[in-house]
């Protein structure tokens, strides 16, 4: 029985995404490195997966230049950090286009999510003085890198392991 490659690369792509996680928690910062890192991985995958067409590829890189335009559109406007549209398009990559839908999907819901995580009693306690308003809270920056790392790990494991 021989052992399936393209395992070792989905298991990189799982701890590159579970880094950036950690490190938007952290600092607030997706390093270029991880994203790097998963664009790197992304061909070994192609490469070693079972059944993986020609017309997938060039559908998955279309969808994820598709969602970095959007998102460097989004950026531009202030509404998204610009180490989420990376994370985001290189998830997309390994998502393909048929789920590309539902890691968006996913991603949005837990980002909701997180930033209502932020936003309840418990998190302002911790966070900010008895004499700040809403308006302070309303400001505080959300981790959206953990809600793309996670949609990314929920979409695109289960697939790759049948």
């Amino acid at each position: 029985m021989s052992f399936p490659l393209h395992l070792v690369a989905l298991a990189g792509f799982a701890a590159l995404m579970t880094a950036a996680a950690v490190e938007d928690v952290r600092r607030l910062v997706i390093p270029n490195a991880i994203v790097v890192g998963l664009c790197v991985l992304w061909p070994l995958q192609l490469a070693s997966a079972p059944a993986i067409s020609l017309v997938g590829t060039a559908g998955a890189a279309l969808c994820a230049a598709a969602v970095f335009a959007a998102g460097a559109l989004l950026f531009s406007r202030g509404l998204m950090g610009g180490g989420d549209v990376k994370l985001l398009a290189a998830a997309t990559l390994w998502a393909g286009p048929a789920t590309t839908p539902a890691l968006l999907v996913v991603t949005a819901i837990l980002g909701g999510m997180l930033a209502i995580a932020r936003l309840s009693p418990l998190a302002m306690r911790a966070v900010l003085a008895p004499a700040e308003t809403l308006s302070a809270a309303k400001r505080m920056p959300v981790p959206y890198g953990v809600a793309i790392a996670a949609a990314a790990l929920i979409v695109t494991i289960p697939p790759n392991l049948s």
